[in-house]
């Protein structure tokens, strides 16, 4: 694609997906702010991500269009963000459009704004022709233009209103007292209650989005003493992987369901939703055997070493919606597409197993593959051998456009659940593809002074971290210290958490999203309510108090408990929109557990604590580190375990299932410590 403005240079594939364009777009960034103010123009922000199909639909609708292009190129500087790459410039903007239009954004997000950046209006999408209730882009452009020549002082002002309006909304209430972690749990349990699908599961109604953190906080809930949180956790899993947002071909998951019942997705897969369902995946297993569950889980993971891993050693961002001009063509199927790969016979199988008709779901009778709820995953031998067909002959077809950037926060997360999953099951090679993700992280977004930067693509990294990226590769090096043994992730967490803390805390305990020496907005945003993905601000109160009974740092545990107590008054209000908070608040409030593992100690013991789902148990084995937890246990012949809590231990065991009995009794020890009930801890027998 022959350039046409500033965009060909980027690392973004986003930002290079509209170098062709007939718009001069400028990045975000200086050079664009001070080319506005020296043609005394307002910015067009336009804000979007590469698997985003609404934005590649604007695009090509306006965006290549030479008029519209003639307006914008004349009234306008006209900036593309990729809000993957910037999550700090879209968080701004969006609370700016979300605080026009009644809390509703999304994207492509649309945004005018001053010269120096303060917003005076905005929206999402806007389509070529006016629609009932919704103008076309060339008339709100045009409307706006007028509005800064003929109303400039008007439109100053509202930028100002606009701007403080996005401050307030981003600001904490300022009081950090916060109700009891079991007073959170129970509050969030009622909201879930409400909102519960019974019959699809999930949360409300469409669109549905598989939320994650909400079904890990029924798992965390269920080994509380809450019955019926464990069924509505599996529930929505079971619905989830039958519906057709779970590739059944191919495993992953779409980013959400258009319909109540998971069936239609927007087929774009983003590596973050592999990467938290995979979890929910594997901590539900533990908790139940289910060989579903199991399943599930192996074909996420596999999707995501298959088809997003880099040749770097890390993962690249997603995968669009659209292959060959249509969104889920490469997914979707006809039943003469079926009988041509596998023949009639074969073709009839597979099309009652995965609900394939000559109706189909989408225009041109293509259906979905899914399963109807309630029905098996587990495939039998035919159904295996045709979907194994129907995958190689997917992969003829034309493939859905890749992001193939590298995002910091996306791969240690990536690296997190592979580092877990590896660990659980027994597949050592989950741990080396994890461990393969922490040195291209550590090789490759790491700067010589030891400051991480957000995005790398084609050997180039750009744009400083921001507090989730730090946040997630402390949760990332914790994990793989745990999985492997090895000391050295361990003082790479430690070496991040301490970045963490200098360049994001906020003076109330939370955490700013950029760093103190990043480029100053018109508003410093913070990262605290948890979205599709946790919030710096949970990512960093589970990783710091994990990692700080892990190395006997009381002061990582103590930022870690501000880190909840900064949401204080919010949180009590409404746990419900902080399930990652709410989960840190139960370890917090209970204490974690701490198992060390003398270095001579039976594999059947490490077995154990890693097989069960253990949120509270941080675990120290292997290579000793400058831990108290270490002291007096590192001597080579020790075969022991331990485990201890609050500065006190049980008594030395060697047998597993006396390990489990001690982490039973200091569990319960420590529900007792928050005033909830326990359930027993699901040991390896359970399966």
């Amino acid at each position: 694609m022959t350039a046409r403005n500033h965009l060909a240079g980027e690392t973004s594939p986003y930002l290079r997906q509209h170098a062709g364009n007939p718009v001069d777009w400028y990045p975000w960034g200086t050079e664009a702010l001070a080319r506005a103010a020296e043609l005394d123009r307002p910015l067009l922000i336009s804000i979007g991500y590469s698997a985003c199909h609404w934005c590649h639909v604007m695009a090509h609708e306006s965006f290549e269009d030479e008029d519209v292009a003639r307006v914008l190129n004349t009234r306008f500087v006209a900036v593309k963000v990729d809000r993957e790459e910037r999550p700090d410039v879209d968080a701004v903007y969006m609370e700016a459009v979300q605080a026009i239009h009644d809390g509703r954004g999304g994207w492509p997000l649309t945004v005018f704004a001053t010269p120096d950046g303060k917003p005076f209006y905005g929206g999402t999408y806007y389509p070529p022709v006016s629609r009932p209730g919704t103008p076309s882009f060339v008339s709100v452009v045009e409307a706006v233009a007028t509005a800064w020549t003929e109303r400039r002082t008007e439109i100053v002002e509202q930028a100002g209103d606009l701007t403080d309006a996005v401050a307030a909304r981003l600001r904490p209430d300022p009081s950090t007292t916060r109700a009891p972690a079991r007073q959170l749990l129970a509050d969030a349990l009622a909201r879930a209650e409400t909102l519960f699908d019974e019959q699809h599961g999930g949360f409300g109604g469409a669109p549905k989005f598989p939320q994650p953190l909400l079904v890990e906080l029924l798992l965390r809930a269920h080994l509380a003493g809450h019955s019926g949180a464990l069924d509505k956790a599996t529930t929505t899993l079971a619905a989830m992987a039958a519906g057709g947002i779970y590739d059944h071909l191919g495993g992953g998951f779409a980013r959400y369901s258009t319909d109540a019942r998971w069936l239609v997705p927007h087929f774009e897969k983003m590596l973050y939703d592999q990467a938290l369902v995979a979890r929910a995946y594997l901590h539900a297993w533990q908790l139940t055997g289910v060989a579903e569950l199991r399943q599930v889980l192996d074909e996420t993971l596999d999707y995501v070493l298959r088809e997003l891993r880099d040749t770097s050693g890390g993962v690249c961002s997603s995968q669009d919606a659209d292959s060959d001009g249509e969104e889920g063509r490469y997914y979707t199927w006809t039943p003469s597409e079926l009988e041509e790969v596998l023949g009639a016979s074969q073709a009839g199988v597979a099309a009652g197993w995965y609900g394939v008709g000559p109706q189909g779901h989408l225009d041109g009778g293509r259906s979905v593959l899914h399963r109807e709820p309630g029905a098996t995953l587990l495939r039998p031998a035919a159904v295996e051998q045709a979907r194994t067909a129907l995958l190689v002959a997917r992969e003829g077809r034309v493939p859905p456009g890749l992001d193939g950037k590298i995002l910091t926060e996306w791969n240690a997360m990536a690296c997190a659940v592979l580092a877990e999953a590896g660990a659980a099951t027994g597949d050592g090679s989950w741990i080396r593809a994890a461990v393969e993700i922490a040195a291209m992280l550590r090789r490759n977004l790491r700067r010589p002074d030891g400051r991480w930067m957000r995005s790398w693509h084609e050997g180039r990294a750009s744009h400083l971290g921001v507090a989730a990226d730090y946040a997630w590769l402390v949760e990332c090096f914790t994990r793989l210290g745990e999985a492997t043994g090895e000391a050295r992730y361990i003082a790479d967490a430690t070496d991040v958490a301490a970045g963490l803390v200098e360049l994001f805390s906020a003076p109330d305990g939370g955490w700013y999203t950029t760093g103190a020496d990043a480029e100053q907005l018109v508003v410093r945003p913070r990262d605290t309510y948890d979205g599709a993905t946790p919030s710096a601000a949970s990512v960093a109160a589970t990783a710091l108090a994990r990692l700080g009974a892990l190395t006997g740092d009381e002061l990582l545990v103590a930022r870690a408990a501000a880190s909840v107590d900064a949401a204080g008054a919010a949180l009590s209000r409404s746990p419900f929109a902080f399930p990652g908070l709410v989960t840190a608040a139960l370890l917090l409030d209970g204490g974690p557990v701490e198992v060390v593992l003398g270095m001579s100690a039976d594999r059947s013991l490490l077995d154990t604590v890693r097989e069960a789902f253990l949120p509270e148990v941080v675990l120290c084995w292997g290579e000793p580190t400058p831990s108290p937890l270490w002291l007096g246990r590192d001597g080579t012949a020790d075969r022991r375990g331990y485990v201890c809590r609050a500065g006190a231990c049980l008594a030395p065991v060697t047998d597993a299932r006396d390990l489990l009995a001690s982490i039973d009794d200091a569990r319960l020890d420590a529900a007792s410590a928050t005033g909830m009930p326990a359930a027993p801890t699901p040991g390896a027998g359970s399966r």
